[in-house]
């Protein structure tokens, strides 16, 4: 499977058999730089705020955005239910976590999850290949609290996501914070594009691998 970035929370997954899905389009207007998805199979949107529901600048054939087991061409998604806020959804409301199973990688899109990590929602997660978490703080969880999700859900490769870029309008931090948190042998940066498979990953691999991807 290949993986690329669009910016901010959005990405475009695409299986060996061609069949692509494209998480939490955003709004430029909203978020402040462009967005230019190509025509997917299916989108995921993890709530309805401007900067992740934009689905209306996307061609797409099925739209998932509640929680819930879904399949599509062979493609394995789960929508976990979770939180926006740490009080619950009173201030934000309500976030999904969708979990793609894609060439036997397992990867999960944490959206703006805004809730602490807790034992009950680990569970509901693993197994984690690939992990895509914000780290921007002020909307989400800040690096510290993501960094805990990392450490629990152990996965072999993170992506961090929601964070400031140049000409980002929205009040949130750079993903610098974050990559401090990890040794620089494991941290690469300016990755154009991820090209995995089921290979990628065994049991001999003991140190989580930080990618961050260049905006498409």
């Amino acid at each position: 499977m290949k993986i690329k970035w669009l910016g901010h929370s959005s990405f475009v997954l695409t299986e060996s058999t061609g069949t692509s899905v494209l998480t939490d389009p955003y709004d430029p207007r909203f978020v402040g730089y462009d967005f230019n998805p190509p025509e997917v199979d299916v989108v995921t949107v993890s709530h309805a705020h401007d900067d992740h529901n934009y689905v209306g600048g996307v061609k797409y054939k099925k739209l998932f955005d509640e929680q819930g087991k879904y399949e599509h061409d062979g493609i394995h998604i789960v929508g976990v239910p979770s939180f926006h806020d740490d009080e619950d959804g009173a201030k934000r409301g309500k976030n999904v976590i969708f979990k793609f199973r894609m060439d036997g990688v397992n990867v999960c899109h944490m959206g703006d999850i805004g809730e602490p990590c807790s034992p009950e929602l680990i569970e509901r997660l693993l197994p984690v290949n690939v992990l895509m978490i914000p780290v921007g703080g002020t909307y989400t969880v800040d690096a510290e609290a993501a960094k805990e999700y990392v450490d629990r859900l152990m996965p072999d490769i993170v992506i961090p996501m929601h964070y400031k870029l140049k000409h980002c309008e929205l009040d949130i931090d750079k993903a610098e914070p974050f990559l401090r948190m990890f040794e620089d042998e494991f941290v690469e940066e300016d990755v154009e594009e991820l090209d995995l498979d089921r290979n990628d990953f065994n049991e001999s691999i003991k140190s989580t691998r930080v990618v961050v991807l260049e905006k498409q």
